[in-house]
């Protein structure tokens, strides 16, 4: 069925579910898995004149860091069910666009995730980075809830 799953993870509580229950799923059948975590693109504009040098490298590296958390929660669950994993940190400002593009360039054949389940006006106006996936990928995904 499946050989190699990847596991998006925003360091969330939802997504630390989602995380756990990927790799359950994956060694019932005997996958690997790939965590990636998207950070934001740095992109300051001319009115922002106040923004220092120092902020940029300072907020790039925050971001690193968190990325860095939320792949080591990937890889200690890995780690702890016996199941091969790699780790991936993507920039991009379209999460969705570097998840389905990461998942393409290191051949998953499944997308799983989790969904925050927003409802009514909050889906439409916040939209979701889930539904994005689904919507632009060509791998099956699977949302966890």
């Amino acid at each position: 069925m499946f050989k190699h799953i990847l596991l998006p993870t925003d360091g969330s509580d939802l997504s630390q579910v989602a995380i756990r229950k990927g790799v359950r799923f994956a060694k019932s059948i005997g996958a690997k898995v790939t965590g990636v975590c998207v950070v934001p693109t740095q992109k300051y504009f001319l009115y922002m004149t106040e923004i220092t040098e120092q902020l940029k490298e300072e907020s790039a590296r925050h971001h690193k860091q968190e990325a860095e958390r939320n792949l080591a929660f990937v890889a200690k669950a890995a780690a702890d069910a016996g199941v091969p994993c790699e780790t991936l940190c993507e920039t991009g400002d379209q999460p969705h666009a570097s998840i389905v593009a990461a998942a393409e360039a290191h051949g998953c054949d499944l997308i799983l995730m989790a969904s925050h389940g927003r409802k009514g006006v909050a889906s439409l106006l916040l939209g979701s980075e889930t539904q994005k996936v689904l919507t632009h990928s060509r791998l099956p995904v699977l949302v966890v809830r």
